[in-house]
């Protein structure tokens, strides 16, 4: 249940990786990367961390768990919260993105998505949509989103509406969850509930990577947390932040092809 705290000891085989003994792609999967780490800073241990991304010097959080959601945005330099608001009842948050003047944020199992103001977080509308809400991120022209399925849904920047769609392929199984939009036209997703990272061609559904994301916690840490749960393009650079669920920390890394 993707609510659970559960073990990300995940064993993968090497026929599903595609990685062959000399550490190169083989025909049987994508290729192998690692996470690079260049630093890390504090992270709200308490949030079970749902969407996360960097916008004009920004850094926008969704939270989930039932009667305890929030959205919130910070200045990612300071890390001071500049504002904050919590979902209504107990509807259970999932993830986000700013499109534009508007930050869209998704519920999991309610069917509605909130449009709010970027900067306060107030609502300013509302739409539904069927089935669940996972991850989101923005491109030019148009929202992608994922559900807990194989699936990509594309979405209008303004009304939510569903535009198309693509399903992934290259993996068994792919479960995208938390997403991001990056400025050459990947999409990055965190593959629930393991401690890869997804890299996607959303154009043809193609996995052109696999990242391993694991070690990034001490394992003391780990005991305490919940899954990998976070990725957030910084603009004009090539690195990402990564997060998880209670994570008590934040980090800065680059995606390395093996």
């Amino acid at each position: 249940m993707k609510c659970n705290r559960s073990s990300l000891a995940v064993a993968v085989l090497v026929s599903v990786l595609g990685v062959s003994s000399c550490g190169g792609q083989d025909e049987s999967g994508p290729p192998r990367w690692r996470v690079e780490v260049i630093g890390s800073s504090p992270h709200d241990p308490s949030a079970f961390t749902q969407g996360l991304e960097v916008v004009d010097g920004l850094r926008y959080e969704g939270t989930g768990m039932w009667g305890v959601s929030n959205v919130r945005v910070s200045d990612q330099v300071s890390g001071v919260e500049r504002a904050r608001v919590d979902l209504p009842g107990r509807m259970f948050g999932e993830g986000l993105t700013r499109a534009g003047d508007i930050v869209w944020q998704l519920t999991w199992r309610d069917g509605v998505a909130f449009a709010r103001d970027p900067h306060t977080l107030a609502e300013t509308g509302r739409a539904t949509y069927e089935g669940e809400g996972w991850g989101l991120c923005a491109q030019p022209g148009r929202l992608v989103m994922s559900d807990g399925t194989p699936k990509l849904t594309f979405r209008d920047p303004l009304t939510f509406a569903e535009t198309g769609s693509v399903t992934l392929h290259g993996l068994d199984d792919p479960k995208p969850n938390e997403l991001d939009c990056a400025p050459d036209g990947t999409v990055y997703a965190n593959n629930f509930p393991t401690d890869d990272i997804l890299r996607i061609d959303p154009e043809t559904g193609h996995i052109t990577a696999i990242i391993d994301a694991s070690g990034l916690l001490t394992p003391t840490e780990r005991q305490r947390t919940d899954v990998l749960n976070g990725i957030a393009h910084l603009p004009g650079t090539d690195r990402f932040l990564l997060t998880g669920k209670y994570w008590p920390r934040l980090f800065e890394v680059r995606f390395v092809p093996r």
